[in-house]
């Protein structure tokens, strides 16, 4: 009675006569089950699922311990009693005992009804295979479902496709409303796709503000026409969150399996790509990947210099062009611009037109900034009579190691800061005003001067040269070169040195190519001028002779 009310009860197996011979009330454990069915092996193994010989199939997996104990064993197995019945998981325990010959005789044991625990395992496998927010596929079952229909598309030779949908401006709500309404927002675009799929598709959350879909047996032209069911599902009416209505868009990106992409990395990629591809195109629309001889020209160029850059900067190839700027009014020096060259096998020096823009794109900015930061702190504690200036991006002023390496080297060189100005492009954004003036007071603290680079080109307004308090803008070029023959470069050019004179900031004129461009820029006040006219960038030391202690320009 004591094991009934546990769910358990015993039993002893004669399987010489497949006999089993069970505790009183078991009919209380199985009430469904006839007691002849279940003092028969056979008959009971009938009932079990999936594997209906996996009580004597456990037998013969051990080799036998021959004494009283017998041979422990453990199984777990699902009983159901008829078709529409429910599975009732069981899990027995027992030993089993060897006959003469070796072969299992008898078994004896305890069965007991496992149901709550097998469930509490489907709900963590089920929770380890789904998103928890949204209750969709989470990544890793995502991926690996897709692994199959491409594998399976390849075999039988249909069309499939792989989306992945981004929610547009999620930060902004995070930023504006805060996560939990980012949460709700994710969830109802999450149902609004699942109740627009078909029976065959597959749903996934792929990152924070992406879904992955995998829609079996869809054409090209089948693609465009989900596409635009997403995303009408999205933004034809808006979220309801707990801060009011929010308004929200998605952007599609696909790619057509396996027409072009035949693995799983190459449909991510190409998917990812064309997303990335449509938000910069127009927010919430739809791409889908198509061959491109030029991108993937750029992108095997792109490889081809990531290599020339780290393997440069590993052999000191990096090395640095000195261009000099001089006082407008005089045309005596005033300082020099340090360029970036990397030199090559063959004695020809690549650009920095040619190495810059890549390193920034790919992330390799922060290196190069580094090795001519090196570079110029040597050449300055070299040449006590010499001001240098150096160009970094916006990004290498976030960097804490850039930071440390300046701060470390203006402690070793006593004078160096007072002659270095360290110019900051313009042309790429500047993500965080309040953190670009703490980069800049830090080093205005040291001594050093600061420059915006490129100025005209890029996002930089007067306004935020105030704030950051810079010293010197530096005009950009495209104005400069055509200054004598065009009117509006005229206006555009002093008015801006008149500003920049109001705000006490000194002026450069770039790319300056003819004296009557020198003489209109003298008579508007701009202080130095730098270009064709004055000298181009050359690796050779333009000043004075330096001492035994200067390092080679080449590093």
């Amino acid at each position: 009675m004591i094991l009934a009310s546990l769910g358990q009860a015993a039993f002893v197996w004669d399987i010489a006569s497949d006999v089993i011979v069970w505790s009183d009330h078991v009919g209380a454990v199985f009430p469904d089950v006839p007691l002849p069915q279940l003092c028969n092996g056979t008959e009971f193994g009938k009932l079990i699922e999936p594997d209906r010989k996996v009580r004597s199939e456990v037998m013969w997996q051990a080799a036998p311990l021959h004494g009283d104990g017998g041979t422990p064993y453990r199984i777990e197995y699902g009983v159901r009693t008829h078709a529409g019945a429910p599975l009732i998981w069981v899990e027995e325990t027992g030993c089993w005992f060897a006959g003469p010959d070796g072969r299992p005789s008898r078994a004896q044991g305890i069965l007991r009804i496992n149901n709550e625990r097998h469930a509490r395992d489907e709900q963590l496998l089920e929770l380890s295979r789904h998103d928890p927010l949204t209750g969709e596929l989470n990544r890793t079952h995502l991926l690996a479902t897709l692994a199959e229909v491409i594998e399976e598309s390849q075999r039988f030779r249909f069309s499939c496709a792989f989306m992945l949908i981004g929610i547009d401006h999620l930060a902004r709500i995070n930023d504006a409303f805060g996560f939990d309404v980012a949460d709700g927002v994710v969830l109802e675009i999450a149902q609004r796709i699942r109740a627009r799929l078909r029976g065959a598709d597959t749903l996934g959350r792929f990152s924070g503000n992406k879904f992955g879909l995998i829609l079996k047996s869809c054409t090209m032209d089948d693609m465009t026409v989900a596409a635009e069911r997403f995303l009408a599902a999205v933004r034809d009416d808006v979220v309801p969150t707990k801060s009011g209505p929010v308004a929200v868009t998605a952007t599609i990106g696909a790619v057509s399996i396996p027409r072009h992409a035949r693995s799983v990395e190459e449909a991510i990629n190409r998917a990812h790509e064309t997303l990335e591809a449509a938000k910069r195109r127009r927010i919430g629309s739809f791409s889908t990947w198509r061959p491109n001889v030029e991108r993937d020209a750029q992108r095997k160029v792109n490889i081809r210099v990531t290599d020339e850059i780290v393997t440069a900067l590993n052999e000191r190839r990096i090395v640095t062009a000195f261009e000099p700027v001089v006082h407008a009014q005089t045309r005596e020096p005033a300082f020099y611009e340090c360029l970036v060259r990397m030199q090559q096998d063959d004695g020809r020096a690549i650009l920095a037109p040619d190495i810059v823009p890549v390193a920034e794109r790919l992330g390799l900015i922060r290196l190069v900034d580094h090795r001519i930061l090196e570079l110029v702190v040597a050449e300055l504690a070299s040449a006590p009579g010499v001001t240098l200036s150096l160009n970094i991006s916006p990004e290498t002023t976030m960097d804490p190691d850039w930071w440390a390496s300046i701060e470390s080297m203006m402690r070793a060189h006593s004078g160096v800061a007072e002659r270095l100005i360290v110019e900051i492009t313009e042309t790429v954004e500047i993500q965080d005003i309040d953190d670009l003036r703490g980069f800049v007071t830090r080093l205005k603290d040291l001594g050093s001067r600061i420059a915006i680079d490129d100025f005209g080109a890029g996002h930089t307004s007067f306004r935020n040269l105030r704030k950051l308090g810079v010293d010197i803008v530096k005009i950009d070029g495209a104005f400069v070169q055509k200054l004598a023959r065009s009117a509006d470069d005229r206006a555009f050019v002093q008015t801006l040195v008149e500003l920049a004179r109001r705000l006490q900031i000194k002026t450069v004129a770039e790319w300056v190519q003819d004296e009557e461009s020198v003489a209109l820029l003298r008579d508007w006040g701009c202080d130095y001028i730098q270009g064709r006219l004055i000298g181009l960038a050359s690796i050779d030391r333009p000043w004075a002779e330096i001492g035994e202690t200067a390092l080679p320009a080449a590093g």
